[in-house]
């Protein structure tokens, strides 16, 4: 069965200077017919569903503001621009319309590669470059659609705060999150939401941390807790601002870490939840990363050898994650 994609640019969703931007996807653009997957039609969301997920006074609070122009509406700083509420609604689209491909049977899986990102978008608030949280608003749809149970993973450098403020008090979804500790949103530690151990699972992670650590933690988390919540779908932050060498961040993944963290993914998507995965791109601020984590993300996706033309491993050390990997299992009652 195929592997599907959604691809939503956003062209006119564009602030001068800023990180966020569309030439993100000018590297990965002409790449895209090359990696073994068809290209399916986005949707535009639909203010319900973007409701499932965001206050409705937030929603045409934005809508609002991008009719009054370009402007800064957060302090991370997060823009709009006269074409920014739709832009949001459609790469909120992208990542439905990827879902429902795979929940439909006409796709194994997907990707959803869209901007404006989404996982700091808060259920009250746009925040740290998010409009509308697209992976949340999917996961939502799923089990509006019949789904009982859907987990998020994110592995973008930061901690993915709104996909956890919109998870927080629903026991149908499950969220993991790998980042950085110490950088924005300044939130993800392990004690963050005690009355949902094992469900809401931080991973903050010391800076450099790269391929060992992350292959480290997939086996010693991830699996461990995709098996006790036994999700029947899985969706993926995918964040390639955890690059070593992205200009923003300080962690150590490289292209092949990508693809073998992709790949352990892949597996317990097969493993647990019948094959049924959706990425969602989230940040990765130089665009070479950007178009080869993509790459190594479809290499999993479609079970093609890893071409590792970017050949880009860390030169950093790796610190020593394993005290902190027994801190977090416990606190999650995992055995390890």
């Amino acid at each position: 069965m195929k592997t599907a994609y959604t691809f939503v640019p956003s062209p006119n969703h564009e602030y001068p200077g800023h990180p966020e931007r569309p030439g993100r996807l000018d590297v990965l653009e002409p790449k895209l017919a090359s990696f073994h997957a068809e290209r399916i039609e986005t949707i535009r969301a639909t203010t319900d569903e973007v409701a499932r997920v965001h206050q409705p006074k937030l929603i045409r609070a934005i809508e609002e503001t991008c009719k009054q122009g370009m402007g800064i509406i957060d302090h991370a700083p997060t823009y709009i621009t006269e074409t920014s509420f739709e832009d949001a609604l459609f790469a909120a689209g992208g990542a439905l319309a990827c879902t429902r491909a795979v929940m439909n049977g006409d796709a194994q899986n997907a990707f959803a590669i869209v901007r404006p990102p989404g996982h700091h978008a808060e259920p009250q608030r746009a925040m740290g470059f998010c409009i509308f949280n697209n992976i949340a608003i999917a996961a939502q749809d799923a089990l509006a659609r019949g789904m009982e149970r859907v987990m998020v993973i994110d592995y973008d450098a930061h901690h993915g705060n709104g996909t956890q403020a919109a998870f927080l008090n629903d026991e149908r979804t499950g969220f993991i999150s790998t980042h950085q500790w110490g950088i924005y949103p300044g939130s993800g530690w392990i004690e963050d939401a005690p009355h949902a151990t094992g469900r809401l699972v931080n991973v903050p992670l010391h800076a450099r941390a790269g391929d060992r650590t992350f292959a480290r933690i997939a086996d010693a988390i991830f699996k461990p807790v995709v098996e006790i919540f036994r999700p029947q779908m899985l969706f993926i932050s995918a964040g390639f601002d955890a690059h070593w060498n992205d200009p923003l961040t300080s962690l150590g993944l490289s292209t092949k870490g990508f693809y073998e963290i992709s790949k352990k993914l892949v597996g317990l998507a097969e493993e647990y939840c019948d094959g049924k995965i959706v990425f969602v791109l989230e940040g990765g601020y130089d665009p070479h990363n950007v178009a080869h984590g993509a790459g190594a993300v479809f290499d999993a996706l479609t079970n093609s050898q890893f071409g590792d033309e970017a050949h880009d491993p860390s030169p950093y050390p790796e610190p020593d994650h394993e005290s902190r990997i027994h801190e977090i299992l416990k606190w999650n009652g995992i055995a390890e």
